[in-house]
């Protein structure tokens, strides 16, 4: 094993394989992946192999069909096999909700260039040979990509590519201990120690683990999945070497595709269980859980109606194992605020479906300094430093139990809520307030009319907010409206040189002081990274705000943009205030502070300190206001 390495890449499954060739693919030889066991231990190993393109995320959706696309790329190059069979994707709608989505979904991949196509019940039962039973189905969404593989040779495919590009694998190999150096890492192993510019963390069930090395929590969670492999049925052995197509049933809360001459099959259960939720144990390997039939005793009856042939089938065997998901079942991929060069390639729970294109954004964004398409969906910053295992568990297990449940447009979940309240939450909850959450923060989405329910009624149509928001536009449009300004990123700058940094890592004019202007952040390449209000409280003070979501992408941001002679302090929590907007805005304010807010003391884009009320702004005296361009009043 040698003892230096440009990238030094924990965990050998298909994620770490991945991350590996892309690495070299684009460029990196220097490159090394350390296991403590074999290739595909772990998750891996035990994992059904299927892959499709299905997301609501149409980047990641676009990502999975690379993914998909890649496979036969590494057959070429390294002449093993991956084991595919591209036989088409079925997924069922049983209510119109569900078809809804499915034709949503069918757009986004018109989008994003992916050819898929609505199908009827009748073309459903021919594409089936009627071994799927239609009743109560409204139609069906046809992905010609889905499909299945064998995840040993996929994943030794990826090694192997990468091998031939450069790279290096140590196998049994257990890392003990990884210290951030000023040049990068150590990572420390039971055979010896690496030092690296750049560590991956690709560690599967034990990236909580190996982050906690690094002083790293990652909010992930592995769940117990079960799947069953049936004996011969002879519909299968009838249709003559015609494989039969994916079947994915949300009603059912299942996925089945033919295994051999028989089926597997496998459930999101509502009944589910996270494992080893206090960690995961060093010893586990290649090891399966036992059989737990009572917890998918509902899901199976179900299935048997679907596919009536499930009925005659015996089992051959059960493979029930963890895999990690993330609070939201998107990948945690990306470099960790606060420490340099050290990346997550965590919770890719459809290791098939999406590890080629996570390897691909990962490696470009280690090479690059930035990915191709839009990583905000799989981005590790959007949960930032303020989750916690409180949090991570009980996100996990809903997003587990609504893995086939209709996602809408707007929608919010009530697991582990509220986790975080401003001092405005009773009063806004007394209000009648419509709570959505943001980055872990209950923000208010809309005030509910006398009446209506205090949420939002799930829809692909105009929903019950419709009213409610129209309201209050009109009422501000006429008169006065105020909401908090807890859900906006607020960040001080300081030093002498403030405003050099903000004039290069702003596209816009940086505002002399007592005035404010909006300009975005633009990555190297001229992609926007954040719309700001950049606010000048003084030749060596401003105050930018923006998206209180994007918290850890920014202030990531700004970290790796750092100059002598400025701080950067993230006040997000520490500072809230008040929005106040329409016609009346001004007359308002006018009652509630001694200062002169009229227009002509006052312009468009000033920004000042004064006292409101009781509240006072100190050092300088006075709280902050500006007039901006939505009325702003801070």
């Amino acid at each position: 094993m040698k003892t230096h390495a440009r990238v030094v890449v924990i965990g050998g499954g298909v994620v770490g394989c991945s991350v590996l060739y892309h690495l070299t693919k684009l460029g990196w030889s220097d490159v090394m992946l350390v296991e403590r066991a074999e290739l595909t231990a772990g998750s891996t190993w035990h994992a059904a192999g299927g892959f499709h393109t299905l997301n609501g995320d149409t980047n990641m959706a676009a990502l999975q069909g690379y993914t998909i696309r890649l496979y036969k790329e590494l057959e070429a190059i390294t002449g093993m096999s991956c084991g595919l069979h591209h036989v088409g994707g079925i997924t069922l709608a049983d209510n119109e909700q569900r078809f809804d989505q499915l034709k949503a979904e069918r757009a986004k991949h018109r989008y994003m260039g992916l050819d898929t196509a609505i199908l009827s019940p009748a073309e459903v039962e021919t594409m089936t040979d009627g071994m799927v039973n239609t009743k109560g189905i409204i139609g069906a969404l046809y992905d010609p990509l889905d499909g299945h593989l064998d995840p040993y040779g996929t994943t030794h495919a990826y090694a192997k590519a990468a091998k031939m590009g450069g790279a290096e694998i140590v196998l049994h190999t257990k890392v003990i201990a990884t210290n951030h150096t000023k040049g990068g890492w150590e990572v420390v192993t039971d055979k010896g120690t690496v030092t690296c510019e750049h560590l991956v963390n690709a560690a599967g069930l034990w990236a909580r683990e190996v982050g906690a090395m690094a002083g790293v929590y990652l909010p992930l969670l592995p769940m117990a999945h079960q799947y069953l492999v049936t004996d011969d049925i002879p519909e299968i052995v009838a249709r003559g070497g015609r494989e039969f197509p994916h079947v994915m049933d949300p009603g059912g809360e299942s996925y089945l595709r033919q295994e051999g001459r028989g089926f597997c099959i496998g459930f999101y259960e509502k009944p589910c269980e996270g494992w080893s939720i206090d960690g995961t144990p060093w010893t586990w390997g290649q090891e399966l859980l036992s059989e737990q039939f009572d917890k998918i005793a509902d899901s199976v009856e179900f299935a048997y109606k679907r596919f009536p042939a499930l009925q005659r089938a015996g089992v051959k065997r059960v493979i029930h194992g963890p895999f990690t998901f993330a609070p939201d079942g998107n990948p945690l991929i990306g470099p960790v605020q606060g420490l340099r060069n050290y990346w997550s390639a965590c919770a890719v729970m459809a290791g098939f479906s999406q590890g080629g294109g996570m390897g691909l954004a990962l490696a470009q964004w280690m090479i690059e300094g930035e990915v191709e398409r839009d990583p905000r969906g799989f981005d590790v910053s959007r949960f930032g430093t303020w989750t916690s295992p409180g949090y991570t568990v009980p996100k996990v297990i809903e997003n587990y139990q609504m893995r086939f449940s209709v996602g809408y447009p707007n929608e919010e979940r009530p697991a582990a809520r509220p986790f975080r309240t401003t001092p405005m939450y009773d009063t806004n909850t007394a209000m009648r307030a419509v709570w959505g959450q943001q980055y872990g923060l209950e923000v208010v989405n809309y005030y509910a009319l006398p009446g209506d329910p205090t949420y939002e009624e799930p829809t692909f149509k105009r929903s019950n907010a419709w009213e409610a928001t129209k309201a209050e536009v009109m009422a501000v449009r006429s008169g006065v409206g105020i909401n908090e300004l807890q859900n906006f990123g607020k960040y001080v700058v300081k030093g002498p040189n403030a405003r050099a940094w903000l004039d290069r890592i702003m596209a816009g004019n940086i505002p002399k002081p007592g005035r404010l202007s909006l300009t975005p952040m633009l990555a190297h390449s001229g992609k926007i990274i954040g719309d700001f209000t950049v606010s000048c409280l003084s030749e060596t003070e401003f105050q930018l705000t923006a998206s209180y979501g994007a918290q850890g992408w920014h202030y990531r941001w700004f970290e790796q943009q750092a100059m002598d002679g400025v701080t950067v302090e993230n006040v997000s929590d520490a500072r809230s205030g008040f929005q106040i907007a329409g016609p009346k805005a001004r007359e308002l304010l006018s009652r509630v502070t001694r200062s002169d807010v009229s227009a002509e003391a006052f312009k468009f884009m000033d920004v000042r300190p004064m006292t409101v009320g009781m509240a006072t702004r100190s050092p300088p005296p006075g709280l902050t206001l500006a007039s901006a361009p939505s009325g702003c009043a801070r």
